[in-house]
């Protein structure tokens, strides 16, 4: 039996609003709080993904690990091709090291975090 169930997962960010548009677009998630110092935000289905902003915030760095990945989303898509036009027009980056096949592709979000655009079955 488990203890207690998942509410969100909490991303660390210099700043609130971009990522709150980002994820607004991307993953059809709606803000329930917003603040400067951080957001909630959820969808219909129970996914729920927490902002807090932190002094002296660093990028992390994909693939390399000096400022290491620190979690991963993963989006589901019907299309890759579609969703990585859409993602890249909402400000995600591609970056160039692509681990994956034609079912998954690595993205960043506004703030640096790694997260995958997946096709799946």
């Amino acid at each position: 039996m488990a203890v207690g169930r998942l509410a969100a997962v909490t991303l660390d960010c210099s700043e609130i609003a971009p990522l709150v548009a980002f994820y607004r677009e991307a993953a059809g998630l709606e803000p329930v709080h917003e603040s400067e110092s951080g957001a909630f935000l959820r969808n219909g289905d129970g996914v729920a993904v927490a902002l807090q902003r932190v002094e002296n915030y660093r990028r992390p760095e994909w693939p390399g690990q000096t400022v290491p990945q620190q979690l991963h989303l993963d989006l589901a898509v019907d299309d890759i091709e579609a969703a990585e036009t859409e993602l890249l027009r909402l400000g995600a980056t591609k970056p160039a090291d692509q681990p994956g096949d034609a079912k998954w592709r690595v993205f960043l979000d506004p703030a640096g975090h790694p997260f995958c655009a997946s096709v799946w079955d």
